[in-house]
């Protein structure tokens, strides 16, 4: 049997949230079976795991199935990456494009009230507060139609992007899940069957 115990991940110097699902889920100890691992691939952390409790010929073999594993991930996905990427790309350079043109347009609008604060606020000497105060309020009654515009342009471009880049997204999403859960489910049985 190989058995594994919580103490030992403690005395490891296993992250909390490893240490109480390792607790939660299987108490003080657990026989180490692939078929325990991988009712649990998604759950826990194969790769510190492997660092930390394999032998160095199991770690090695562990690394070897891992790498077959992240190669076939990445031969899977990396249309499907490339897809998204190939719709997202334009949508953000839109975004960005617009986002600094409303950033501009505020800056403009803003520049000549934020001289104005400037200017009133930087000899008031001893009475910086109150004159901060009420120029600060003026600053904030001239520039308040211009951010909430910029924020208004903002929120459109967002949406723009969000709604070009969400089904390319949700494509991505789609092709790397499966994908995504072999890995797991290789590094998980890996670990199961190298654990002694």
């Amino acid at each position: 049997m190989a058995i594994l115990k919580l103490s030992r991940l403690v005395a490891l110097g296993a992250c909390k949230s490893q240490v109480e699902l390792f607790e939660q889920t299987f108490g003080d100890e657990v026989d180490i079976t692939e078929q325990l691992c991988l009712s649990v691939a998604d759950k826990f952390d194969w790769n510190w795991a492997a660092r930390n409790l394999l032998n160095a010929p199991a770690r090695s073999e562990y690394d070897r199935v891992r790498a077959q594993a992240r190669s076939e991930y990445e031969r899977v996905t990396a249309q499907a990456r490339s897809e998204y990427e190939r719709v997202r790309a334009p949508a953000r350079s839109e975004y960005e494009r617009v986002i600094a043109q409303a950033g501009s347009e505020y800056d403009r609008v803003t520049a000549p009230a934020r001289s104005e604060y400037d200017r009133v606020r930087a000899p008031a000497g001893s009475e910086y507060e109150r004159v901060r105060a009420q120029a600060g309020s003026e600053y904030q009654r001239v520039t308040a139609p211009a951010w909430s515009e910029y924020g208004r342009v903002r929120a459109q471009a967002r949406s723009e992007y969000e709604r070009v880049r969400a089904p390319a997204w949700s494509e991505y999403q789609r092709v790397r899940a499966p994908a995504w859960s072999e890995f797991e489910r290789v590094r998980a049985q890996a670990f199961g069957r190298l654990y002694v």
